[in-house]
């Protein structure tokens, strides 16, 4: 193995764009290689380090799925399962209609959403975090927005289609922990971190840090197109509340921290230290493709070309259409930040990516490190 070609990438995308990155490689449960470089805060310009913990954004997807997956395991509900026998506001939803003469009106869903719907993104939500039944739920609830509040309010906001027949984008995973915290009795944050985060022995990984971890969260940036310049902007506008554990968006991490999950999927969900988090059913399950004919059109971004969705992940389907040169079946997410992971358990590969810029220039960055990553092996 040469990864040289991947430190020169790192140092590449750092003299560019992205104030800092870091790459960690794990091969047959071996780290082969780690590196990173930048600053942490341009400012001051420090260096990135050990340890800086940093927004995960929608890479918390995953473990959100993985929680619920769990419960698919357990027998405690299934994927066919309307959502209301669980959370009963999303009995009678809506849906906006268009008319011929553009004009949008309501009218009653005919198909009730499903739990597979929520780990799809087919259930009709939109990303719209600031609508006006949320911003009223954190008003009434004095600035907390729990996560079963949370749920509720969204629920009081139209589907933009009816469940299982689109894919959008969407708040879904937010509603599948809230599904959690009913199904198992817990807090979200505290079902995750009994069945994944604790027995991993993860121990900076959660939506609420303590006063030690607190100082290791490092600045979060902007890339400004017109000064082209990253500029600091921190804060997670996803977290609307200070008691929504968002299972959309809403966990922090390092990077050594968040790979022992990524590493345990890798292993078709049981760690090195043989901890299991999902059967190898359960991963296979999880990374299969499940978009139909109906919904295969709407997961049309670029850099996800060759990719199908599976239960909250990307997946890879077709090497002629992703010119990637990962295994058939290799899956994972990225945040909006731009960390990326990279879970493969044909080559029996883990890749945590890490950087901390909003506008991450992930179209351009993720699709050449995966590559490089592949060819360094």
């Amino acid at each position: 193995m040469d990864f040289k070609p991947l430190e020169s990438f790192i140092d590449r995308v750092t003299s560019w764009r992205v104030p800092w990155a870091e790459v960690l490689v794990v091969h047959r449960n071996e780290t082969v290689f780690r590196y990173r470089n930048g600053y942490a805060n341009l400012e001051e310009k420090t260096p990135i380090g050990e340890g800086a913990i940093f927004n995960l954004y929608s890479m918390t997807k995953i473990m959100t799925c993985v929680a619920a997956l769990q419960l698919v395991e357990r027998g405690d509900m299934l994927l066919s399962d309307p959502v209301y026998e669980y959370l009963p506001e999303y009995r009678e939803m809506q849906v906006k209609k268009t008319l011929a003469n553009g004009e949008v009106e309501l009218e009653a869903a005919t198909l009730p959403i499903t739990v597979r719907d929520l780990f799809t993104m087919t259930a009709g939500f939109t990303y719209d975090i600031g609508s006006a039944h949320i911003q009223a739920a954190v008003e009434r609830t004095n600035g907390a927005l729990p996560t079963r509040e949370f749920a509720k309010a969204l629920a009081l906001d139209p589907l933009s289609f009816e469940p299982g027949t689109r894919w959008n984008y969407s708040m879904c995973h937010d509603v599948l922990g809230a599904l959690v915290e009913v199904v198992s009795g817990k807090r979200f944050g505290a079902y995750l971190q009994d069945e994944i985060i604790g027995p991993l022995g993860m121990n900076d990984t959660s939506f609420d840090l303590n006063t030690e971890q607190a100082k290791r969260l490092i600045p979060q940036y902007h890339y400004n197109d017109a000064l082209e310049q990253a500029e600091r902007m921190d804060g997670n506008g996803f977290r609307k509340g200070t008691e929504l554990e968002s299972g959309g968006a809403g966990l922090l991490s390092t990077v050594s921290d968040y790979a022992l999950f990524l590493n345990a999927l890798t292993g078709r969900g049981t760690s090195p230290k043989g901890v299991r988090i999902l059967s190898s059913a359960g991963v296979d399950l999880l990374r299969t493709d499940h978009l139909s004919e109906a919904t295969r059109g709407d997961f049309n971004w670029d850099h996800m070309a060759g990719y199908g969705y599976g239960l909250g992940v990307r997946t890879h389907i077709s090497k002629a259409k992703s010119g990637s040169l990962s295994s058939l079946g290799e899956f994972g997410w990225s945040g909006a930040a731009g960390c990326m992971a990279i879970m493969d358990p044909e080559s029996e590969l883990t890749v945590m990516y890490a950087q901390h810029l909003l506008n991450n220039q992930e179209p351009y960055v993720h699709r050449r490190l995966r590559n490089v990553v592949y060819s360094c092996l």
